[in-house]
């Protein structure tokens, strides 16, 4: 069977770059490169691409400081999915073809529906959700709206724009004071990985907060803060997908901030999580519903939040993109599940090839 080349995209601008790098890493050690040639393209935190189509073992930093210049074909070529790679001396010029990309861009400019978009114009195969799924699940004011008008529950929240905080100060404060009071959780709109994330216990935190989150985002996210068990699951598929066991996370810390994901490791991950079999279910029913609201597709993790006291689900986020880490959970609930981690990544190649042909397969009107 011919071996398929996969092109791995990682970095990126956002402020998750270094993440992005550990996914990347995971998945390098995991893929069967008996199935697949791997080409890494780099993407440095000031936007230049880089790729060494050569690459075996090494550091991915090298790529990014000293790879060769990736051009992609400026018009879409249904037969040939090339990129271009050009010596940083010499200028020659040296394509590739490329069957499969799998974006590992967590945050901004690589979760949002940007990179999807260009990869739809020069028509390359993708893993992960789409244009319009990526960038309705990266903002999650717009996420929770969404979700509300489907019934689904969420955490009581406001959203407002950087600019509103400097012109309607008060105002925000007392909105957040009646409506949501105290602890709350203040959040940049359109991040992930608890960068830029505060608990605020006392009105007087409040400030700081939004000042913190008003550097990573132009758009702020204020949430009530629930006594509530973490609770995560993760959904594979197009069409039909479906769900993980779900899995519990005890931060170990105030809440499962940056440090506590990929630093301190004072988190648990429990696999499977401590529940109900009618909660597994239900949860389990509520990930894959809350995947088709927000039109997911390839993969997903859902966040719940599980409450102490009434045992009422709210169901917190999606991430589109999920780390692809050695202690992150989407890989490691398929793990339980029964799917290995190099499975998985077989899968959603194959899931990324399915939708592409299902889209090349639809009529263009072209007038």
């Amino acid at each position: 069977m011919k071996k398929l080349t996969i092109a791995l995209l990682f970095g990126g601008k956002s402020s998750e770059h270094e993440v992005s790098l550990r996914s990347a890493s995971s998945i390098l050690e995991a893929v069967d490169r008996h199935k697949y040639n791997v080409v890494p393209i780099g993407i440095t935190k000031t936007g230049q691409w880089r790729s060494d189509p050569d690459f075996l073992e090494g550091e991915l930093f090298e790529i990014l400081q000293h790879g060769s210049p990736v051009l992609f074909p400026v018009e879409p070529m249904p037969l040939k999915h090339l990129i271009q790679c050009n010596s940083l001396t010499h200028w020659i010029g040296r394509q590739i073809q490329i069957d499969v990309v799998f974006p590992v861009l967590h945050g901004p400019f690589g979760e949002d529906g940007t990179i999807q978009g260009l990869l739809e114009i020069v028509n390359i195969p993708y893993v992960g959700s789409g244009v319009l799924g990526s960038a309705l699940a990266m903002d999650k004011d717009v996420m929770k709206r969404l979700f509300q008008q489907d019934g689904l529950r969420t955490t009581p929240f406001i959203a407002f724009r950087k600019s509103d905080w400097g012109r309607q100060h008060q105002e925000i404060v007392k909105e957040v004071t009646d409506k949501l009071g105290y602890p709350c959780f203040v959040k940049p709109a359109n991040l992930g990985s608890s960068i830029g994330i505060s608990k605020v216990e006392q009105p007087k935190q409040l400030n700081g907060a939004i000042s913190l989150a008003v550097q990573f985002d132009n758009k702020v996210i204020v949430e009530k803060a629930l006594d509530a068990r973490e609770i995560e699951c993760s959904v594979l598929g197009n069409v039909a997908p479906q769900a993980s066991v779900p899995g519990e996370i005890t931060p170990g810390s105030v809440f499962y901030d940056y440090q506590t994901k990929y630093s301190n490791n004072k988190a648990q991950l429990l696999i499977p999580a401590p529940l109900k079999p009618v909660q597994v279910k239900q949860i389990q029913e509520l990930a894959v519903r809350s995947f088709q609201v927000a039109e997911c597709q390839g993969m997903a993790r859902v966040d719940f939040f599980l409450d102490r006291s009434t045992e009422e689900i709210f169901v917190n986020e999606i991430n589109t993109i999920p780390g692809f880490t050695s202690i992150s959970m989407y890989p490691k609930l398929w793990k339980a599940s029964g799917i290995s981690y190099s499975e998985l990544i077989d899968r959603l190649i194959e899931l990324a090839i399915e939708r592409h042909h299902q889209r090349q397969s639809k009529s263009v009107d072209a007038g």
